[in-house]
């Protein structure tokens, strides 16, 4: 056997694997193979083993190679939902790619992801070369400027998928700290994080019944949850093409101007009152106190259907809180009417008004009175006030506009509870397995295009997560099930071997998974390659 290279006109030539043999005392060649595919240095490597270079070569020992499990086996599931496809094949694209699956294996900073990538098998996976952050950065700008079109391609393999368009679309919004000061959409608003002095963005997250992410915006930081509702209407009606739907939003997210716009295109909504929307509505006598309790009542008036239920659980909770906070304050007034007791020149009201501050600050205003008697502060529950403020404690009140013959009472009630699947969305984005913030980026299209990197990541997650939970069930259930996290950490350590025949020829290899490895990639529904 040999190689032969044929010349191709103007294509490169065809490299055969041919043979020779007598035919009737002639000499005849026949193909057995067209290497032309593979790579230079394993046709050279061929062309050397067949000329007997090799027959006396002592064995080599393998040096590690870049880790090849992690990037493999994500990239196999971002083919599988569509992800990979829907991005394309440019460099860009690519590079939009990795980004998504190292927000999966890694989180940090483009120049943290740069580092991390040294040690992977970037190149054999992804078909990528070197780049720095600054090529990453640009891949940021590729992905916010084609969000759109990738977020419509994604739902028409979505519909494909589901066969129909979903009847409910869950819609939550929630923010993220920045870092630094020069964030092109940071401002100040109502801070979720707890961050004081944090400029922040805020992240609206349109999702299925399921909680599957379809879309999300980003916007300034000081946009009210209101008024991101707009937005969604329009994602909905011109992006995904959805004409007939119910748009399931939070408490105070969908108030009069959102429900004028959904009206006004004839959409339906389930939404919750405020409190003191509930408290409105007892004044006027539409709803009673008496109506609340652990089994769903509805009240209809003035085409708006209102669907009450209260969780006993939960006004437990409440009232523990309040009773936790109240026994926390007379330690505190203790321990400062004995400093005022032991010290003669301690001032009194220095320490009341350090306390009503504090009792302020833990929403104890109009509960609770801390009078001084001579140089003794009082604690003075007020009942009354107490026992009204308790009134509500575990109450709720969903709304809707969607006809009865459409949708039962507790189809809506259990319609509104299933935000909580955005909630648990939004978990795994900020402070769960992703890592939304802290932001480091500073302009607006970097910005959009790092939150819609995230949430395409979570698209990825979820579906492992899936896949994992079909076999091994959940920590709950099965206290040794393997989740995510898990399964990263097996296929880190999934390394491609290289083995050094001489100075010109290296070869590579993976090895066998362990046993480990091989059941994860069972429950994933993947193989490992043949060849790399």
């Amino acid at each position: 056997m040999y190689i032969s290279s044929i010349p191709n006109r103007k294509s490169p030539p065809a490299i055969l694997l041919r043979e020779s043999f007598r035919k009737n005392g002639k000499v005849k060649n026949r193909t057995l193979a067209n290497l032309s595919h593979w790579d230079p240095a394993r046709i050279e490597a061929l062309r050397r083993a067949l000329r007997g270079d090799f027959d006396h070569v002592e064995p080599c020992e393998a040096a590690l190679g870049p880790i090849f499990g992690m990037l493999y086996v994500l990239k196999q599931i971002a083919e599988a939902l569509g992800i990979a496809g829907v991005l394309g094949n440019t460099r860009l694209a690519k590079l939009g790619l990795f980004l998504i699956l190292a927000r999966v294996a890694h989180q940090g900073s483009r120049l943290s992801a740069v580092r991390w990538a040294a040690d992977h098998a970037v190149s054999e996976v992804l078909g990528l070369g070197s780049f720095d952050e600054d090529d990453l950065y640009a891949a940021l700008d590729d992905l916010c400027a084609r969000q759109e079109k990738i977020e419509q391609a994604l739902f028409r393999l979505y519909l494909r998928r589901k066969a129909a368009p979903p009847r409910l679309f869950l819609y939550d919004v929630t923010s993220s700290y920045l870092e630094g000061e020069q964030n092109e959409l940071g401002e100040f608003g109502y801070n979720r994080d707890g961050k004081k002095g944090k400029l922040q963005i805020v992240i609206g997250l349109l999702t299925d019944a399921e909680g599957e992410p379809l879309a999300v915006r980003v916007f300034a930081g000081n946009t009210a949850d209101p008024a991101t509702v707009v937005e969604q209407i329009k994602i909905l009606q011109e992006q995904f093409q959805v004409q007939e739907f119910v748009f399931v939003g939070d408490r105070g997210m969908v108030k009069s101007k959102g429900i004028q716009a959904l009206e006004k295109a004839n959409l339906h909504y389930i939404t919750a009152l405020t409190d003191p929307q509930i408290r409105s509505l007892l004044g006027q006598k539409m709803l009673q106190l008496e109506l609340f309790s652990e089994q769903i009542c509805e009240v209809q008036g003035e085409g708006v259907r209102y669907v009450l239920r209260k969780n006993e659980k939960e006004t437990a909770r409440e009232r523990h809180r309040l009773e936790d906070k109240l026994a926390k304050l007379a330690e505190k007034i203790a321990a400062r009417n004995q400093q005022v007791k032991n010290k003669p020149r301690c001032r009194p009201e220095a320490g009341q008004r350090q306390l009503q501050a504090w009792a302020e600050r833990h929403k104890l205003t109009g509960l609770v009175e801390l009078p001084l008697h001579g140089r003794t502060l009082v604690l003075q529950r007020q009942e009354e006030n107490i026992e009204r403020a308790f009134e509500l404690a575990g109450c709720y009140v969903v709304t809707t506009n969607v006809l009865k013959a459409s949708m039962s009472a507790q189809e809506v009630h259990d319609s509104y509870v299933s935000l909580q699947r955005v909630e648990r969305d939004f978990r795994a984005l900020k402070t769960g397995l992703l890592e939304v913030r802290p932001v480091f980026v500073r302009k607006e299209s970097r910005t959009r295009g790092h939150v819609f990197c995230s949430m395409l990541a979570l698209k990825l997650s979820r579906e492992v997560e899936r896949r994992l939970r079909e076999k091994f069930g959940t920590t709950d259930s099965n206290p040794h099930a393997i989740t995510l996290p898990d399964a990263l950490r097996a296929f880190s350590s999934l390394c491609l071997l290289h083995y050094k025949i001489d100075e010109k020829t290296t070869v590579t290899k993976l090895p066998q998974p362990t046993a480990n490895q091989q059941q994860i990639l069972a429950a994933l529904a993947l193989s490992l390659p043949t060849t790399t």
